[in-house]
Parts: structure tokens; sequence; C-alpha cells
């Protein structure tokens, strides 16, 4: 198979879908590897790394894209990308399409294959392609959050451990999965006050027995939100469903209960967010200010630590890459439940329910096609 690997393009991505120890497995495998020049340099990596493990150097995307029978990629592709997508074409790619209705009609009437890293899910519930990206958000929120908490910044002026004498900030975390509970062990490092907030009651006790003492958890509802809120200094939006659009928890009503310079890292962002007055922002330009209440909500956190991000995400992604690869798309989501869960469209059709229902467009069930 041929695999192809663009340089990534959105805002301040340095991310790149495939290391060069990937690139030298798939070519030990009898695959042709292409890269875009200068696709790892972000991340640490040359194009001569590329070439010592077997890939091609190729100038342009629309080189790559053209040679590939499978694009491998980090984010979504972008309008500027979508003249090379053709039918036939397997991309392997976080897409959050529950997020992104011209993507998904576009990917749709393409004819195109895509397979999205979130829903790749395990017999277990867990989402492990997902899962490295969300570790990473997790314990970056707290890491910005802590920053725009600063006056200069646009905060109230909170140092989020406080000091002997002075109570720390209140930190409130709206989802106990993985982004949740990788803000919280990083807020309580800091020495925050942190209550997180679910509704899964098991998840709850679970947290309570791991985590340090200065983590509480709260069952979560409407009247629970609106009092967390009033004495929240940093919120972390952290609620997933996968493959669907996020909830949204808090209301634009609700940010009159917040103290004026309070934030709010909207981590959901990449599937709509979990807050109402939430949208995508860069990292260039990264918050904006609603009712007096400070919003980071960048669609691409992990871009931002490309290093860390690429290798966690590769760790993730490469073997399911590899068996695309060796036994071709049809084979692969046939012989592998994980994968086939992947496939959010295909043969024109949406085949994830929750990427169906964001936009009341048709169904087809997976196997109704393979």
């Amino acid at each position: 198979m041929n695999i192809g690997v663009p340089k990534e393009i959105k805002n301040e991505e340095y991310r790149v879908a495939l290391l060069p120890a990937g690139a030298e497995a798939l070519t030990s495998n009898g695959h042709k590897v292409y890269i875009e020049k200068n696709a790892g340099m972000g991340a640490g990596y040359s194009d001569e790394d590329y070439k010592n493990s077997g890939a091609i150097i190729l100038d342009t995307p629309e080189e790559v894209f053209k040679k590939a029978d499978m694009i491998l990629k980090v984010k979504e592709p972008l309008p500027q990308e979508f003249p090379y997508i053709r039918e036939g074409l397997v991309l392997f790619t976080y897409f959050h399409f529950a997020a992104d209705r011209n993507l998904t009609e576009f990917m749709m009437n393409s004819g195109a294959i895509s397979i999205a890293y979130e829903t790749v899910e395990k017999s277990d519930g867990t989402l492990p392609l997902l899962t490295p990206m969300s570790e990473v958000a997790g314990r970056m929120a707290i890491q910005v959050g802590a920053e725009f908490l600063e006056k200069m910044k646009g905060g109230r002026g909170i140092l989020l451990g406080g000091v002997p004498g002075v109570d720390p900030a209140n930190v409130l975390i709206l989802g106990g999965g993985v982004v949740g509970s990788n803000a919280a062990i990083i807020a309580a490092g800091f020495g925050a006050k942190v209550t997180i907030l679910d509704i899964n009651v098991d998840r709850l006790r679970y947290l309570s027995e791991i985590m340090p003492r200065n983590v509480f958890t709260l069952y979560s509802d409407a009247h629970t939100i609106r009092d967390s809120l009033k004495t929240a200094d940093l919120v972390v939006g952290g609620v997933l469903i996968t493959g669907a659009k996020a909830p949204k928890l808090i209301t634009r009503e609700m940010l009159k209960l917040m103290k004026p310079g309070s934030v709010i890292v909207d981590v959901a962002v990449d599937q709509g967010g979990c807050v109402e007055t939430t949208h995508p922002t860069t990292h260039d330009d990264p918050t904006f200010v609603v009712d007096g209440i400070l919003h980071y909500c960048v669609a691409n956190m992990p871009g931002a630590v490309p290093i860390t991000s690429t290798k966690a995400l590769n760790n993730a992604t490469f073997p399911y890459a590899l068996e695309l690869a060796n036994k071709g798309y049809e084979k692969a989501i046939k012989e592998n439940e994980e994968l086939k869960k992947g496939v959010n469209i295909i043969d024109k059709k949406i085949t994830y329910k929750g990427v169906s229902d964001a936009f009341g467009l048709k169904y087809t069930p997976i196997d109704d096609i393979i």
C-alpha cells in the first residue's frame, strides 16, 4: 500500500501523524511511505530522518495525496485540502465530524473512507486513540488555566495553589473521564482545591479513592453545576459522548453566577464544546471574553506540545495504521471490531450514529455495507 503523510496546516499545529520509526516499519512490510517536505519538523523530525527510514519526500501535499492509497493525518482535513481528496482514498485521522457539518457532507460526497481516531473503541468502551491526546489536553488545561488566571492575561489575578495564609484557587472540572482525571491530578499538584462533577457514581467513587485529599467529587446535575460555578476560579470542560456532540452543561445565563475574571478552558470544543458560549479558537488567538468570563477554547491544544503529543499519539495509532496497510481497509475493519467502530463514513454513507444524530442525516450500520 502507498501511505501518505501530509504536513499539518491547522493553525499552530506541529504534530505529525507518523514517526520515522513507523515509516521504517511500514517500508519493512513492503509498503511505500510518502512524506510531505518538512512534515515532521515541528515535532523534531527532519526529512533526512524519514529518508533514512525508507520514506520518500515529496514537495507538495497534492503530490502526497495523489500517490497515497491511505492518508495518515493528525487533524481533520481543512478546505484547502479538499481538492486532493478523491473517491476510494482512506483517511485515518481525528475528524470530530459531529462538530462540523460542512466537513461531514464533503467527506460523504467525496466517496473517501473516513476512519476516525476518536471513535476507535475497545470492547471495554475505552477509546485508545483519543486517550493519549485527552491526557495531554487535560494536563494542559490546568497549565493554560493557571496562566490565564493571571491579571495581565485578563484573569482574576489568582495563584492556583495559593500561599500559606491565603486560599488556593477553586478548580471545577466537568467530567471525570480521561481529560477530567488528568486535569485533576495536575490541579491538585499545584495545590488548588479541585471538584470533579460526573453523572457516573461508580466513576466518582473510583476517583475519590485514587485522587489526592484536595480533590472532591460531586454528582453532576444543573443545580450542582450552578452552585459550583459561584465559587469556581477555573472551570475545565472535559465532557465526552463518543463521536457525538458534547452536551451544553453551562449556559450563558450561568456565566452571571461566576466571578469576573474567572477562566473556562473548554477541552470539549473539538466536539462542539460543553459551554453554550464556546467557539473554537487558535493558539494565535486563544481566548475571548463573554460576560466578564475568559474562555480558552483552542481546538488543537496538544499541538502546542508536539514532541510529547506526537510520540504519545503514534504509540497508540501506529498498530492500527500498520494493520490497515497490511490487510487493506476492507479486511482490516472486517477482522478488527475496534477499527470497525472507527469508520464514520464509507460508500458515501454515515456509519456512526452520533454523527448522523448531530445533523439529522441518515445513518447506515456499517455491517449493511461491508
